[in-house]
């Protein structure tokens, strides 16, 4: 689409020669000789941008300018004054004015301005579209669930978004700790400031330092420039820190101070950095349990736990998976341009049974298998993989009219999700204790489609 310019000139050749250049350069330009015929023009057919000189009869560029900035403030504007009045230049800067230009004009200066603060208006445009989006996607109806335990989890969720407290969101791997996380942030004053996700679990305590505060050039061998960390980042907004009852003592220790004190220093660095950021941690681990064995500080878990929110596992709140089913059928449809209009009751009474160690994660990548390989528009039983053995829920015993080789996946499998659970979802140590390496490991998360 191509940017609408309003130029605003009381001197008719220097306004047609105005237009006559930024129509070559592809502006759809709108004239006007005065402040009056600027804002009737506005009033039609709002512009882009707006280049106004300021000495103009009848409402000159000042007026104007007040004018826009009550109704019309989104919209930038570039002012045009003589040569020894930069003065009013400077005042149109504090009224608002994003730009100024002096005259005689210099065409290649004036649409390098131009054609800046277009493509900063398009991004601005463009962060407030996208920041939108995640807060409607984000909302909180957006969360799905009828049943009481969801319903008071929102509540709470609601209340504590508006605040700056820090909050401690526990539940098992995969009940949706991350997206409770971000309905807080797009919910909360910060909205429109960072929102930095930090997964503990997955960096060595060296780059885990690094990562979060940051380190200066020659800190350690290949910190060959300085590097700017999550807290510097998420300055002013939230950080997210998941899985945070997997960091060392050391770690610990480091960021109770941050807690503390909203400062800290990069490492191997001097200098001590102030931040202003709100803290949302997760863990699926037993703190309490930590404490006991001195693996977690009882000072950080205080610190932490301010406001503590505890999401249930799936099976806790089975009247809710037909509404997820749904909804994930729906959308695995879109992305995958199917059609499928129903599961049958008895199907839904199978998937409504199963217990769900992966829980939401799960249920999610068990119904996009189902609408992937469906060729039809109704869910069966006979639609289900394996994981979701029709015949387990009443009698206890593994489904075995696939014959031997079917039930032996389904147990591998259900096996696998159970080690993986108790190991609290890290594939090393995963395999270790299924005692196979990580390559054969590897391979059967493929094979039977875990994520």
């Amino acid at each position: 689409m191509k940017t609408r310019i309003l130029v605003v000139e009381d001197e008719h050749d220097t306004l047609e020669l105005m237009a006559e250049v930024f129509e070559k350069k592809g502006y759809i330009v709108e004239k006007a000789s005065n402040g009056i015929e600027a804002l009737r023009a506005i009033k039609v057919n709002e512009p882009d941008i707006i280049l106004s000189d300021i000495f103009m009869p009848g409402m000159n560029g000042m007026e104007l300018l007040d004018n826009l900035s009550k109704e019309y403030a989104h919209i930038p504007v570039i002012m045009v004054t003589a040569y020894g009045t930069i003065d009013n230049a400077v005042e149109a800067m504090k009224l608002g004015a994003k730009d100024y230009i002096t005259k005689p004009l210099r065409f290649e200066e004036l649409t390098a301005k131009v054609e800046r603060i277009t493509q900063l208006s398009s991004l601005i445009k463009e962060n407030e579209f996208l920041l939108n989006k995640l807060q409607q996607k984000y909302d909180f109806t957006n969360i799905i669930g009828k049943t009481a335990k969801i319903k008071d989890l929102l509540e709470l969720v609601r209340d504590v978004a508006v605040t700056n407290a820090t909050v401690l969101i526990r539940g098992e791997s995969g009940t949706g700790k991350e997206l409770i996380a971000n309905a807080i942030h797009y919910n909360s004053q910060r909205m429109k400031r960072p929102f930095i996700k930090v997964n503990c679990a997955v960096l060595a305590e060296s780059l885990l330092e690094s990562e979060l505060f940051g380190h200066v050039k020659g800190a350690f061998t290949g910190a060959i420039k300085d590097k700017v960390g999550r807290f510097e980042l998420a300055n002013g907004g939230t950080l997210f820190l998941d899985e945070i009852g997997d960091i060392s003592l050391k770690m610990q220790s480091q960021l109770l101070r941050v807690l503390q004190y909203g400062e800290f220093e990069r490492v191997g660095g001097t200098e001590t950095m102030k931040v202003d950021v709100r803290i949302i941690a997760a863990t699926n681990k037993n703190l309490e349990e930590a404490m006991e064995k001195g693996e977690f500080r009882q000072d950080l878990f205080y610190r932490l736990n301010v406001i503590p929110i505890t999401v249930p596992p799936l099976r806790e709140r089975r009247e809710d998976i037909q509404y997820l089913v749904s909804h994930f059928i729906e959308k695995f449809n879109k992305i995958y341009g199917k059609n499928i209009r129903e599961i049958t009751p008895k199907a839904m009474s199978i998937l409504k049974n199963y217990d769900y160690p992966g829980n939401i994660r799960e249920l999610e990548n068990l119904i996009e298998r189902i609408v992937v390989l469906n060729r039809g528009e109704v869910i069966d039983v006979n639609n289900l993989p394996a994981i979701v053995p029709s015949g387990s829920q009443e009698n206890g015993h593994l489904n075995t009219e696939g014959g031997l080789t079917q039930a032996v996946e389904e147990f591998e499998r259900k096996l696998i999700l159970q080690a993986l659970e108790e190991n609290g979802y890290n594939k090393v140590q995963t395999a270790k204790a299924l005692k196979i390496n990580r390559s054969t490991f590897n391979s059967k998360l493929k094979k039977y489609n875990i994520n």
